[in-house]
């Protein structure tokens, strides 16, 4: 498809987000098992089943624009997930693990903030007001997703990690 308005370029950043979504969910189960940290564990439990909803609310978008929810392979998050794979590959000890998959995580999510931020100010500038207020709220789950992951690393993972 050639990109000639803004709308084909929302169109093409969207289908990328819902690969990447998919691709995501393939991968969330190995890091849920991987990870050590009750409190680890219960964030990536959650937002696996976020993530869902996510791909789901993708599909609404799509909806609401009038087009097929088609999805693109995302290399940004292939490569993501290539270096998450890596890392939990490596010899570690839990703690480090853990921080480890936190970064790896926190990575992630940077890339679906920067991407959501994107296609929802698309979305505004175009008038798809429904895509708008979808888009919108999977980029504050993302936004909180980070949070967390960050408060957890600060408040105990890290610091299991450096005391081991």
């Amino acid at each position: 498809m050639k990109l000639q308005s803004l709308n084909d370029l929302l169109v093409h950043q969207l289908q990328d987000l819902y690969g990447a979504e998919q691709q995501l969910l393939k991968a969330m189960p190995k890091m849920l098992s991987t990870a050590q940290s009750p409190k680890l564990k219960e964030a990536f439990q959650t937002h696996m089943t976020e993530t869902e909803n996510q791909v789901k609310r993708l599909e609404q978008v799509f909806q609401s624009m009038g087009i097929e929810a088609e999805a693109i392979k995302c290399k940004a998050m292939e490569g993501l997930l290539k270096e998450a794979e890596e890392m939990m590959s490596e010899d570690a000890d839990a703690e480090v693990m853990d921080a480890g998959l936190i970064a790896s995580a926190q990575r992630v999510e940077h890339y679906e903030i920067a991407g959501y931020g994107t296609a929802s100010t698309y979305a505004k500038y175009l008038g798809h007001n429904e895509a708008f207020n979808l888009l919108q709220e999977t980029l504050s789950e993302e936004k909180k997703t980070d949070e967390l992951l960050t408060v957890i690393a600060e408040s105990s993972v890290n610091i299991k990690a450096e005391n081991h």
